[in-house]
């Protein structure tokens, strides 16, 4: 991907400590990571097994805040790609398009939608319209899942951002109140189905971004494709647990996840990335 020396975002928040590993009583940087893979395994925020003791920051620093390594400066150009693109398409219906702030943080932090840890992996609250992401995260996917590349870790942002652009749209509210008095198993299925979107508007953010800002470069859309199947609901219960449980998905298979992202990546148009056709909402 094309990133170094282009326009950041000035919606970056780094509630980031000083230079330093975030620390979570003491068990170090492998008991750290090792927490978030079974966090990510598992759909199960266990950051109370660090007793509570890690690091929290609460607030963003006064002023207006400063690029000052390169996990942040690639962050902030990603972020400022979905702005141009997602704030075009939504003129080009009429809408306007809010941008969010993406939350930079180690260890535990705060949102609208209570505690955030690294276990939890990166996720937006529609209640702040935040994106909260743990910048360990990508070493972790690296290393740990094996899903390596920048374009990789752009894969991983434009899907959070695509749960934003469902907030700004009011599916989100819709589909949430429709999980809250259904079974389980449909609250299951209606959450694959705003996760494959979600996939689906970031496939549609890297083909406008090519067209519009010329972005891409041989092995991009490889990279997401890859990473799209390495966190699949199967791939993950059988690395977990040794056998995959369909009914208990959340995000959707690797096949479905690598096919929406896919399709809107083709197409680059909104309509084709309707999770919910013939849904209620």
């Amino acid at each position: 991907m094309k990133w170094k020396g282009r326009r950041t975002s000035d919606n970056i928040v780094d509630r980031r400590s000083g230079g330093g590993m975030g620390r979570a009583g003491g068990i170090g940087l492998f008991g750290i990571i090792i927490v978030l893979i079974v966090g990510m395994l598992f759909g199960v925020d266990i950051s109370p097994l660090m007793g509570g003791r890690g690091t929290v920051e609460t607030s963003a620093p006064a002023g207006p805040n400063e690029i000052d390594d390169q996990t942040e400066e690639f962050v902030g150009v990603v972020l400022a790609d979905t702005e141009e693109i997602w704030g075009n398409i939504f003129r080009q219906s009429g809408l306007q398009y809010q941008d969010p702030k993406l939350v930079l943080f180690r260890g535990q932090t705060v949102s609208g939608c209570g505690g955030a840890s690294a276990a939890m992996g990166p996720f937006y609250c529609p209640v702040d319209q935040n994106v909260f992401l743990d910048t360990d995260f990508f070493r972790t996917m690296s290393q740990q899942m094996g899903a390596s590349g920048d374009f990789a870790a752009a894969y991983v942002i434009a899907h959070e951002i695509g749960h934003h652009v469902q907030n700004q749209l009011g599916l989100l509210e819709r589909v949430n109140a429709l999980r809250s008095r259904s079974s389980q198993r449909v609250s299951n299925e209606l959450s694959v189905r705003i996760e494959l979107q979600a996939d689906c508007y970031a496939g549609l953010w890297a083909r406008h971004s090519q067209e519009r800002l010329d972005t891409l470069e041989p092995g991009d859309i490889e990279e997401a494709l890859d990473t799209a199947a390495r966190i699949g609901d199967d791939t993950l219960q059988r690395a977990g647990r040794g056998v995959a449980v369909p009914d208990s998905f959340t995000h959707g298979s690797a096949q479905q996840r690598q096919e929406w992202f896919y399709r809107g990546y083709q197409s680059g148009d909104p309509q084709a990335c309707d999770t919910f056709d013939g849904v209620n909402l």
